[in-house]
Order: C-alpha cells, then structure tokens, then sequence
C-alpha cells in the first residue's frame, strides 16, 4: 500500500461521508466557476471572422422580397445568423424604416452598425466574454447551463473521487499491488476518470450546447431548443450518438487526471515535508492527521490542487478544443457520410481527434488550438482547488467525527 500518498488515508470514513464531502464540493465549485466555463465554450466554438465590414457584393444574396422589419434588432437587421459565427451583418438604413433595397448599398452609418454587432458577437478574451455576455444577454446568461452542470457534477465527482480513493487507499486494490508507487496517481485518476467520464457525457454534451447557443434566445427557450435538438440527433443517428465526443473526452480528462493527481499527491507532499522538516514523510502525514485544526489541510490541498490543475489544464486544452468544437458542431451531423465517401468527404469534425486537432492547426495555427486556454485555466484552477480541500475538510472532519464517537462509546 501506497503510505505517502496526497490523500489520507479512508481509515473510519464510509462511503457515505466520502459522497457527501464530493457533493458539497461539486456544488460550490460549479456556483463558483459555471461563468467562466460559459465563456470558455463560447471562445472556442467560434470561429474566426472576417474584419472587413463589407463582404464582395457577388457574395450577398438578394433579399428584396423578404418583410422590411425581418430581424431587426436594435440597429442591425439580422438575416441569418448561424450558430452566432456569421461573417455578414446586414444592416439597414440610418433608420429602422428604411427599405429592403438599402440592404444593398448601405450608409456609412449602416456599415459602422455591422461592424459593431459583430463585434458585439465576437469575444477576444475571457474579461471581454464576460463583459460582453453581461451587457448583452443579462447577468444570468453567465449561469447559463448550470442545471445540467449540477445534475452532471454530482454523479461525477462522487464516481471520480470516491473511486480514485478505493484505487490508492484499498489494500485489495491492484494499483496498490501491481503499479509502482511514482505511477499510482497516473494510473489511479485515470482508471476514475474513464468510469466517470463514461457516466456523464450526455449530460456534459447537453450542457455544453446550452452555453454554445447564440444570444437572443431566454433560458427557458434554449433548453428547449437545446432538448429537441437532441431528441433529433437520437432520432436520426441513434442512442449511441449522445456519447459523441466522448472519445475527445478521453483524450482530454484521461491525461487530465493521469497530470492532476500526480502533481497534486507530489505538491502536498512536498507542502507536508515543508510544514514539517524534521520529520520523515510517514511521521509527517501522521501528525497532520492527529492534528484536529483543518487549517493545514485546507492551505495544503488548495495550493497543491490549484497549481497542479493549472499545469494540467494549460497541457490537455487542444484536447479540449477539439471536444467542444466537435460536439457543437453535431447539431448538423444527421448528414449520413457512405462508405465510399468516407475519407474524402468526411467534415473535419468527423475525423479522428489526431486528425481533426491537426485540421485546426493547419487552419488557425497554435492560436486555434489554445483557444480559450485563460478562459479553461482560470476556470480549471479554482475549481481543482475548491474541489479537492472542500473534499479532504470534509472527509477530515467525518474522521474527527468519528473518532469522537468511537472514543465516547
């Protein structure tokens, strides 16, 4: 059994405790962070738009028969907008009544417009995305997908902790038999992130196409949408096309883990030898444990968590990049691609991740492939760090508890 490892030991703490310190957790952390998460999957699923305010002339379609007051929304008459990405806006004249036929030969004033709600739509950073998503949609948008992120948060770090607990405190447990004590964190917080990974991920694609959806629609209305959406894709692809993207998840949350809990069993163990240096590292945990104030273990597990989560978001955010880009994008998927067109006409999105993160390199440079990585590391850090000490303070105070209760019988 692994004796110097970031975790206390689970001795006198059921599993029932364990689960209630992961939901206590999940829920502050998802109140905490959901604003951040919103921005980060709006940076990565756009795409980069033209800066000319006016695109060739061939390339606009007439509109001449459409109703004069088709989309108006404050100053820019709106046509189509596709999935919030559109490079055109199409502007009326200086005033709201102004005809059809000024779409064609905008005013400068017009064109100013255009320009402005594009960049209105557009988020450059993640302080813009949160301005902007404030001041356009109202305060709450920032919430926006945070039912489905409890409903998924709480199964899943109840699996992923509680499981990577089993994996690395069991003594029956074949991480503890067969691997060795520097890879056990790799391998254990992988093991937990597959199983919980595999639970969650129609939950986590119905979340992520809520906070994807374009501004202009209530909440109330995008669930809806979001839900029929879905209700189509099983339809027409089957049951099995609600884990699309799950194999991107994976690729993203397996490396994840596997960096996560060996930088963080590594850090709190180094936070423990600092704390106390004249001791061995078993003497050291051991006193950490017999000491009855929650300070230490909080200080240790939310440095330890946030630094490591940092590291470990800023490495897997291609992957991450490529799972949201993939599963906003598969709300157009009811496409069947045939066996012989396979490999010649399969969208970027439907390739392999190697392929398809190569793809967005190829197309958008190292840029595209970091997108939103502010957005996911300062979203990932705080959570890391809020998670795993409202963890280990929970579960420590459950031992105290215990203790107390076995010493007064």
């Amino acid at each position: 059994m692994n004796r110097s490892s970031g975790i206390e030991p689970e001795v006198d703490i059921s599993a029932g405790q364990k689960m209630l310190s992961a939901v206590s957790g999940s829920l502050l952390t998802s109140l905490l962070v959901t604003p951040l998460d919103v921005v980060r999957v709006r940076l990565q699923s756009q795409l980069n738009t033209p800066t000319s305010p006016r695109p060739p002339s061939s390339s606009i379609p007439s509109f001449r028969n459409l109703p004069p007051n088709l989309g108006v929304t404050a100053c820019c008459r709106e046509v189509f907008w596709v999935n919030n990405t559109s490079p055109v806006c199409l502007a009326a004249g200086p005033t709201l009544t102004t005809s059809v036929d000024s779409i064609t030969t905008p005013t400068a004033s017009a064109a100013e417009c255009a320009v402005d709600e594009t960049r209105r739509k557009t988020y450059t950073s993640t302080l813009d995305g949160l301005r902007k998503i404030a001041r356009n949609e109202g305060l709450p948008s920032l919430w926006r997908g945070l039912s489905p992120t409890l409903v998924m948060a709480i199964p899943a770090n109840v699996i992923y902790f509680t499981g990577y607990d089993i994996l690395r405190s069991n003594k029956r447990s074949p991480i503890n038999r067969y691997v060795a004590d520097g890879y056990a964190p790799l391998m254990a917080g992988s093991i937990a992130r597959v199983a919980a990974a595999s639970v969650i991920s129609p939950i986590e694609m119905f979340r992520t196409r809520m906070q994807a959806a374009p501004s202009g629609t209530s909440g109330v209305g995008v669930f809806k949408e979001t839900l029929v959406g879905l209700k189509k894709l099983v339809h027409a692809q089957g049951y099995t096309s609600l884990w699309r993207g799950l194999t991107l998840t994976m690729w993203r949350d397996v490396p994840f883990s596997g960096i996560y809990w060996w930088g963080y069993e590594a850090g709190r163990n180094r936070l423990r030898d600092l704390r106390y240096p004249s001791m061995g590292r078993e003497h050291a945990l051991s006193a950490m444990q017999k000491d009855e104030r929650h300070t230490a273990t909080f200080i240790d597990s939310f440095v330890a968590g946030a630094i490591s989560g940092a590291v470990a978001s800023i490495v897997t955010t291609p992957f991450d990049v490529g799972k949201t880009r993939r599963q906003v994008t598969g709300r157009d998927d009811n496409k069947q691609v045939s066996k012989a067109d396979k490999g010649t006409s399969l969208r970027p999105e439907e390739r392999s991740m190697p392929r398809f993160l190569y793809h967005i390199w190829k197309e958008e440079g190292t840029a595209g492939l970091f997108r939103g990585w502010a957005a996911r590391c300062l979203k990932v850090a705080p959570a890391c760090a809020i998670m795993i000490s409202s963890y280990e303070i929970g579960k420590k105070m459950a031992k105290n508890m215990n203790e107390r209760r076995a010493s007064g019988s």
